[in-house]
C-alpha cells in the first residue's frame, strides 16, 4: 500500500475557527465537493433541455438529476453544520456522524449511475452485496471524488467494481488514463507506485484536494486508501473499509 500524507482539515484540528487553518481548509475541501456537484447537475439539466426524446431516457435523467440535488443538500447541510460547530467551539460538536451499517454496493452503484449520464466515457460496475459501517455522506463523497477523477483523466473507460477481500470491503476504480505522476514518487504527492509510466502525468491540483479528502474520509472510518498501476495501463484506486456483516447477522462491533 502507497503511503499517503497525514491529515490536515479534519475539524477540530490545530489551527481551527473560522478565519483558517484546518477548520477551513476543511470548508474549502467541503465547498469543493459542492461545486463538483454543482457542475455535474447543470451537466444533467443541460443533456435533458436538449433531448430529443420524452420517453424513458429523458425520465431517468431528471430522477438522476434529482438525487443529485439530494446529494447537494446533504453537502450543504453537513456545511452548515460545521460553521455551527465552529461558532460554539466545544469539541463534540466537530465530531463527525455516526457511522450506520450500510449496502456498499447499493451506494457505489448510484453514484456509477450518475456518472454515466454526466460524461461520454464508458463506466461499467461489477459488485456484489457488500456492508461496511460508514457514513453516508462521507462514503458517497469518497466514491464520488475518486470516480470523478478517473473519469477526468480516462481516455474512454473506466470500471468500478465493490468486492469482499479478507475482512474489509474494497471500492476498486480503474481507468484508462495516463496514471498517477510522471515518475515513480508522484507528481501528484500521493506516492504513484513503480509501474506508473514515466513522462505521462496526470492533471494535479483538483485530483490531489480530492484524494486528500478521500483519505481523510476513510481512514476516520477505520479504512484506507491504495493507489497503484492498473491492468488498463492507468491509475487503481482503491478505498478499504472494515467489513460489516449483513443486517440478519449478529453485529460484534466493541
Amino acid at each position: 500500500m502507497d503511503a499517503l500524507p497525514a491529515p490536515d482539515g479534519a475539524p477540530g484540528g490545530a489551527g481551527g475557527g473560522t478565519g483558517g487553518g484546518a477548520g477551513g481548509l476543511w470548508r474549502r475541501r467541503l465547498r469543493h465537493d459542492i461545486r463538483h456537484e454543482l457542475g455535474t447537475i447543470i451537466m444533467l439539466a443541460s443533456a435533458v433541455a436538449v433531448a430529443e426524446d420524452v420517453g424513458d431516457a429523458s425520465r431517468a435523467r431528471i430522477e438522476q438529476l434529482l438525487g443529485e440535488t439530494r446529494w447537494l443538500d446533504h453537502l450543504l447541510r453537513r456545511l452548515d453544520e460545521g460553521d455551527a460547530a465552529d461558532e460554539t467551539g466545544t469539541e463534540a460538536d466537530r465530531r463527525p456522524p455516526c457511522p450506520e451499517r450500510i449496502r456498499v454496493d447499493e451506494l457505489t452503484a448510484e453514484v456509477v449511475t450518475g456518472m454515466r449520464l454526466a460524461t461520454r466515457h464508458e463506466v461499467c460496475f461489477t459488485g456484489g452485496e457488500a456492508w461496511a459501517h460508514m457514513d453516508p455522506v462521507a462514503l458517497w463523497r469518497a466514491v464520488r471524488n475518486v470516480l470523478d477523477n478517473a473519469c477526468r483523466v480516462a481516455a474512454g473507460r473506466v470500471d468500478v467494481r465493490v468486492e469482499a477481500d479478507q475482512g474489509w470491503i474494497a471500492v476498486q476504480v480503474d481507468d484508462d488514463g495516463p496514471g498517477f505522476g510522471a515518475d515513480p514518487a508522484g507528481s501528484d504527492g500521493f506516492g504513484a507506485d513503480q509501474g506508473a509510466r514515466p513522462g505521462r502525468s496526470a492533471p494535479r491540483g483538483l485530483a490531489s484536494l480530492g484524494l486528500g479528502i478521500v483519505h481523510d474520509l476513510v481512514s476516520g472510518h477505520g479504512g484506507s486508501l491504495e493507489i497503484r498501476t492498473c491492468e488498463m495501463g492507468g491509475a487503481r484506486v482503491r478505498i478499504l473499509l472494515p467489513a460489516a456483516p449483513p443486517p440478519h447477522e449478529p453485529d460484534h462491533r466493541p
